[in-house]
């Protein structure tokens, strides 16, 4: 069952073992040749890239820790959380159980997604381990069916642990906010106007996406 649709913007990237992007210096290259806004942007964050999370649970935990509250409480609820659990691991978190995940400052509904996610990766009722070779939106189709996953919560795992090229998450208010700035002058923008910009952008929508939000937030 997919989850309601969160409003979170774009989750601060996970630590840990870091992974750059092998297309990130050729995307940067076209995108700069063929718009003039990604021109002016790209280089004010000289070396600065896309750093992926390479474990898929802690890339989906940490996206749903920070569903719909402000950056500083998902900071401070995903440290708690891994003070609790620290390999994070599934098995980890099914034995801490839901009154330790609640004592992490997790509301209730999200503790169930938290313990729902890990059993469905222990259960193996995902595939993680063929992710890599799938398309994106059937990636996408099969992530929605664990609580608290929703569209724009799989868009973020396709960007940040697969490395997607070309994700467009349109449902990301701060990819709206970053094309409304930057493009419309800060004049609100509609789904329709964001794909008709992003549409420049292609094969490399997730690399426009993430610049966009480094001009919201310079430190990613």
């Amino acid at each position: 069952m997919a989850a309601d649709k969160d409003k979170s913007a774009a989750p601060e990237e996970p630590q840990g073992e870091l992974t750059v992007p092998a297309y990130w210096a050729e995307a940067k290259a076209e995108l700069m040749g063929r718009d003039r806004i990604m021109a002016k942007l790209i280089p004010q964050f000289g070396d600065l890239h896309l750093r992926g999370q390479p474990d898929p649970f802690t890339t989906l935990a940490r996206s749903i820790v920070g569903q719909q509250v402000t950056p500083k409480a998902a900071d401070a609820a995903w440290g708690k959380l891994l003070a609790t659990c620290p390999k994070l691991s599934p098995s980890q978190v099914l034995k801490a159980g839901a009154v330790a995940l609640s004592g992490c400052g997790l509301s209730k509904r999200k503790t169930e997604y938290i313990l729902d996610l890990a059993d469905s990766f222990k259960a193996k009722r995902v595939h993680a381990d063929l992710w890599s070779q799938m398309d994106d939106e059937a990636v996408i189709a099969e992530l929605v069916q664990i609580r608290g996953i929703s569209r724009w919560t799989a868009e973020m795992f396709l960007i940040f642990n697969l490395l997607r090229p070309n994700v467009l998450p349109l449902d990301d208010p701060g990819l709206i906010q970053g094309i409304s700035q930057n493009y419309f002058s800060g004049e609100p923008v509609s789904r329709s106007d964001a794909r008709e910009v992003a549409a420049n952008w292609e094969p490399w929508r997730t690399v426009a996406t993430w610049y966009l939000w480094r001009s919201l937030d310079p430190l990613p």
